[in-house]
């Protein structure tokens, strides 16, 4: 009796192993799908800013100054899907929001902030 339970466990053991094994290609298949998709998804944006010490936030997060983004070699990178705040602001100027969704390319953001003034704000000198 001991002999027929081991031979089926045995064989059911070697069918599951069967099926995982057919199973493990797809699940790969999809792994490197999902990871190619992540992958376009991101992007970077170069920063040109005046006043060029302006600062920079990505999702409400401080990133540092336009200038830290402004080079050839240097951007800001925003690796996760999805549309993302980026804000430029600096104290005497209004702040510029807007928002972007990584495309997978080298994008040039171009940020002339505006001067408060006494006449805009509609306070006294």
């Amino acid at each position: 009796m001991h002999f027929r339970w081991t031979a089926l466990l045995a064989l059911v053991s070697a069918l599951g192993g069967c099926a995982a094994k057919q199973e493990q290609p797809a699940t790969m298949a999809r792994a490197r799908e999902l990871m190619a998709s992540a992958e376009g998804k991101r992007g970077d944006l170069v920063l040109r800013c005046e006043p060029e010490d302006a600062e920079v936030l990505l999702d409400g997060v401080q990133q540092g100054t336009c200038s830290d983004f402004s080079g050839v070699s240097r951007s800001l990178r925003l690796g996760e899907a999805g549309f993302h705040q980026v804000e430029v602001k600096k104290r005497g100027f209004w702040p510029y929001t807007t928002y972007y969704e990584p495309s997978g390319a080298r994008v040039t953001l171009k940020v002339k902030l505006r001067p408060v003034t006494p006449e805009a704000s509609g306070g006294a000198p």
